[in-house]
């Protein structure tokens, strides 16, 4: 979750211009060219070429060249600079939220269900399992302290981990919404996420545990004695 990256895309459309090109580009069928979208608007077309370069700077676009006129070879023309949406999705959230991993774990939930396995005992290995992903696709971890290790990679996925006296205190709770509907359900799927990340980092002396306290995630983890 980088969340410099993702305010720095959505902030370039604070431009009116920028928005309105954005939009235009967005919701066409079809690649457009500077001059096409410098016309639709009413905008120069320096102004045009301008923003549209800065929304493929900030990955908001994408570019393409290609001959409109559908000629190749000798006396054919150059290529047009062609700007259509890019498959890039941003979104910001402040506290972070991550429903989009929560999603991921309750579709495969449902996924390994439907094949026949327990709905508890798919919840939870499938949040294990995406929690082990997380954690086993870390370099470099293994040159820190246990609970600092954790730590760092539960920030990334938006938990706002605080190390004191051999506990991590999840600050924020990246499924926050959820777990007010549906408490148990979404609890249970972030312990199991949680100690995933904890195993895909090989951290044995590390467990997550259900410790709920108001207005902080429902999860800790705590350093094993040796």
């Amino acid at each position: 979750m980088n969340l410099a990256d993702q305010a720095s895309g959505i902030g370039a459309l604070a431009d009116e211009n920028r928005r309105a090109l954005y939009d235009y580009v967005a919701a066409a069928a079809e690649p457009v060219g500077r001059e096409q979208a410098a016309l639709a608007l009413g905008v120069a077309r320096h102004t045009a070429s301008f923003h549209l370069d800065r929304l493929v700077e900030e990955g908001l676009l994408e570019v393409e060249y290609r001959r409109l006129t559908g000629r190749s070879g000798p006396g054919a023309g150059r290529p047009s600079k062609l700007y259509r949406r890019a498959d890039r999705e941003f979104s910001v959230s402040l506290p972070p939220r991550r429903y989009d991993l929560v999603g991921d774990i309750l579709a495969a939930a449902i996924t390994r269900s439907a094949a026949g396995e327990s709905l508890d005992r798919a919840l939870a290995g499938s949040a294990r399992d995406e929690g082990v992903q997380v954690g086993g696709s870390v370099s470099g971890a293994e040159a820190e302290p246990s609970l600092s290790a954790v730590a760092q990679v539960l920030a990334g996925q938006g938990f706002e981990p605080q190390v004191a006296d051999d506990v991590v205190t999840l600050r924020n709770c990246p499924f926050d919404s959820l777990a007010q509907k549906h408490t148990a359900l979404v609890c249970g799927v972030n312990q199991e996420f949680v100690q995933g990340v904890v195993d895909g980092l090989g951290r044995s002396d590390v467990v997550a545990r259900l410790e709920p306290d108001p207005g902080i995630c429902c999860v800790k983890l705590r350093g094993l004695s040796p």
